[in-house]
């Protein structure tokens, strides 16, 4: 009689798999060409009681770290910078012009790149802007990627006197070997006084991101980071698997494959981040996430009203999210929209005078149910299958099937619900309702 396979085995071809992250359904490679008019009628489509999030994307940095798989330009042209900026602010009016009213904005993300690398003049400017084109509540999270090896104490003061309230830092490991090999640099001391300076401007909201499967990393670095992290008082952590997709971002090429930890050796580099975390207070949100059980992002998954948009998990509830930048990706009740991705052509149509944008997706009914549903799954680990389409329910039950067997899900009293063993696998469940998933050819990253 064959032996049944160990658990931990079947864990570990779950892990293996590529899914999307889900952090829009459909997901961004369904998208297609979008002509700037159909943009223009869901932005004059939009009711004047609407509130908005935007997003806003700086695609520079000044060096190159191997891991990165973000949009990202490199360089210390001021006046390549200077260019985007003016663009930027150009886009922003464009923008404006282009609702039927000045609605208000709950939200604003900077990302990037590294915003910071624009400079606090011009951030000052796009700042001025944005609050003359929006109605920003008082009550609105104001939030930016910053790298602490490049920011300058202007930078700190202008985001301080902009009204900023969070700030995400990326760590990623605090070992010196394993920030060698990853190609970042960063001494912990570094980090420790961004984190001090920029609580001295007044912004609170700290989070840290960190990652695990580095080459050169083990549990004992992942542990000491996520420790270093609580430490510092972070009150938001993301733990990020380190996806290796050298055909789609080529700078990960320098990266040693040998180096990198095997399947068994990220799941237990995962685990161990978690064990350090939950230890330090934090709780688990979602897929990823770790926050201080005060912190608004851990009250939302309480409470059942987490999101998640392009950006990962997030507390903003707003209907509208519209992108500025290139390459940056916006979601309206309509679809998706997203901008040119090329510098120079985004460049060229702003200056141009028309709003840059290159692809999207219009939503079906269908598409609307499913996103739903998938985001139910990745936020709240549950979902209320009263909820679900019999039609939808009939194609989900048996991709769910195996995940129940492994003891990823169960169904009970009408409720579909991640195991805490299954939480790390939350995408293999929200891809039981994915109706695309089996016709994409985009290569995807690990689940693990």
């Amino acid at each position: 009689m064959d032996a049944l396979p160990d658990p931990r085995t079947r864990l570990e071809a779950y892990a293996r798999q590529s899914l999307p992250r889900y952090t829009s359904y459909p997901t961004a490679p369904h998208f297609a060409a979008m002509e700037e008019a159909t943009y223009n009628a869901w932005l004059s489509a939009l009711a004047p009681d609407d509130t908005l999030s935007l997003y806003l994307h700086v695609p520079f940095c000044k060096e190159l770290c191997w891991y990165c798989g973000c949009h990202t330009a490199i360089t210390r042209s001021e006046a390549r910078v200077g260019r985007y900026a003016d663009a930027l602010l150009r886009e922003i009016a464009m923008l404006a012009e282009a609702l039927p009213a000045r609605f208000p904005v709950v939200s604003l993300h900077l990302g990037g790149g590294t915003p910071s690398a624009i400079g606090a003049p011009a951030l000052a400017r796009i700042m001025a802007a944005l609050r003359t084109g929006f109605a920003f509540r008082g009550d609105a999270e104001l939030s930016v990627e910053l790298d602490p090896r490049t920011l300058d104490d202007d930078v700190v003061a202008l985001l301080g006197q902009a009204g900023f309230n969070r700030a995400s830092l990326g760590v990623q490991d605090i070992d010196a070997e394993v920030q060698r090999l990853s190609g970042r640099i960063q001494p912990r001391g570094m980090v420790e006084s961004a984190v001090t300076r920029l609580r001295g401007a007044g912004i609170a909201g700290i989070n840290v991101d960190l990652m695990y499967g580095l080459p050169g990393q083990d549990c004992a670095h992942v542990e000491a980071s996520a420790r270093f992290a609580a430490d510092l008082g972070a009150s938001r952590v993301a733990v990020f698997g380190y996806a290796h997709v050298p055909w789609m971002k080529p700078a990960q090429k320098a990266i040693a494959e040998a180096l990198l930890p095997d399947t068994s050796a990220r799941m237990e580099q995962a685990d161990a981040a978690e064990r350090a975390l939950l230890a330090a207070g934090y709780v688990a949100v979602g897929l990823d996430h770790f926050a201080r059980p005060d912190d608004p992002m851990a009250i939302a998954a309480r409470t059942g009203t987490l999101r998640r948009n392009f950006q990962g998990y997030t507390t903003d509830r707003a209907p509208v999210l519209l992108g500025l930048g290139a390459s940056a990706i916006g979601s309206l009740p309509q679809g998706y929209v997203q901008n040119i991705g090329d510098e120079r052509a985004w460049l060229a149509a702003v200056n141009a005078g028309t709003l840059p944008v290159a692809r999207g997706l219009a939503l079906t009914e269908d598409d609307r149910v499913r996103r739903d549903l998938i985001e139910a799954v990745m936020c709240d680990l549950a979902l209320d299958l009263s909820r679900v389409p019999a039609e939808v329910m009939r194609t989900a039950q048996p991709r769910l099937a195996p995940l129940l067997q492994d003891g990823l899900a169960t169904l009970e009293d009408g409720w579909l619900k991640v195991t805490e063993n299954g939480r790390r696998f939350v995408r293999h469940v929200a891809a039981c309702f994915d109706a695309r998933l089996a016709a994409s050819q985009a290569r995807h990253s690990r689940a693990v």
